[in-house]
């Protein structure tokens, strides 16, 4: 018997996804500029373009991955390479599409890869699209194919089940995040 995964769950994976987004964004300014820069929108810590490129590679690369379509080869290495240039090509394509519309909708570059190896206009570079590859192949075959658990751990709004912790704490983010957005907006 299939499993059905309820509506909870892309969103606890969007909003996760986000989270670590935003957390390996913190870490690198942390490490490179040795002080706290938060890369969040508003007052949330998460940044929706990781859990967006998380949503795309979960409904097209895993769900293939799974399904009984001859699209990749069932050699062992093949797989993930495959995997990895897609991640990469997909998730690349999002962030610089991101970038434009943002420069275009506001007038500032909320990020700039000038100056770095093979960037495209200062929106992608060779070592972004490179770590979205990986990102696509840990999410892929570590977090959602070795952690099938992590599928089925949301239960519905309406349910009376106590939320799991990790989807609590989503919860109350999103609600701190939007109350905080909405005072300043005062």
């Amino acid at each position: 018997m299939k499993k059905r995964i309820s509506f909870d769950y892309y969103i606890l994976l969007f909003f996760s996804v986000s989270f670590f987004g935003w957390l390996w964004e913190v870490c690198i300014y942390l490490v490179r500029e040795r002080k706290f820069v938060n890369r969040g929108i508003l007052t949330g810590p998460w940044l929706p373009v990781y859990g967006a490129g998380a949503l795309f590679l979960y409904f097209f690369l895993y769900k293939l991955l799974l399904s009984e379509k001859k699209l990749f080869d069932r050699k062992k290495y093949v797989k993930p390479f495959a995997v990895f240039l897609i991640s990469m090509t997909v998730c690349s394509a999002l962030e610089y599409a991101t970038g434009y519309v943002l420069m275009k909708m506001w007038g500032v570059r909320w990020w700039d890869y000038s100056g770095m190896f093979l960037d495209l206009d200062g929106h992608i570079c060779l070592m972004s699209c490179l770590m979205f590859g990986f990102g696509g192949v840990f999410l892929i075959f570590f977090v959602l194919i070795n952690c099938p658990m992590f599928l089925h751990i949301t239960t519905p709004f309406c349910s009376l089940h106590i939320l799991d912790p990790l989807q609590l704490l989503v919860y109350i983010s999103l609600f701190v995040g939007c109350l905080l957005a909405y005072l300043y907006c005062l």
